[in-house]
């Protein structure tokens, strides 16, 4: 007993569906839209061409457009200012003095940090937010009066 292209289709989909769930490429899941469909074509009953033709059209295209979708989304901050990769950003700091280059040095978290003003303001004294980490360096800018 041979299998029909119908169950070959839908194998087909449902290892598709086991690899993206091992690996989380979310294109698998595209092209497995496109066994469902050369699944769908079998089952009508219509031949191997229309089966393929299908299949190529619906994972193609959904294939295509996802990748448009996600090419049109703003990417993530650079690592240096992203709080999701470094938790310091945010959080804030006393800064005593300030050296005559912009630059300063504070306690922060039990260690000494160079601080570095952030772009665009005059260093003053007192409490700053961390905007943005560089090495062991902290670029600060100052907090907000609310």
């Amino acid at each position: 007993m041979g299998w029909s292209d119908a169950t070959l289709w839908w194998l087909a989909a449902g290892a598709l569906v086991a690899v993206e769930l091992a690996t989380g490429t979310f294109y698998l899941l595209m092209v497995s839209l496109g066994c469902v469909a050369g699944a769908m074509a079998a089952h009508a009953g219509f031949g191997i061409t229309p089966q393929l033709v299908s299949a190529a059209l619906l994972g193609g295209g959904a294939t295509a457009g996802w990748h448009l979708r996600r090419s049109r989304e703003p990417g993530p901050p650079p690592a240096a200012t992203n709080r999701d990769v470094n938790l310091d950003i945010g959080q804030t700091l006393q800064v005593a003095q300030w050296e005559a280059d912009g630059s300063a040095r504070v306690r922060y978290r039990g260690a000494l940090w160079n601080v570095r003003a952030a772009a665009g303001g005059v260093p003053q004294p007192g409490e700053h937010t961390i905007v943005a980490v560089q090495g062991s360096s902290l670029t600060v800018a100052p907090t907000p009066r609310g």
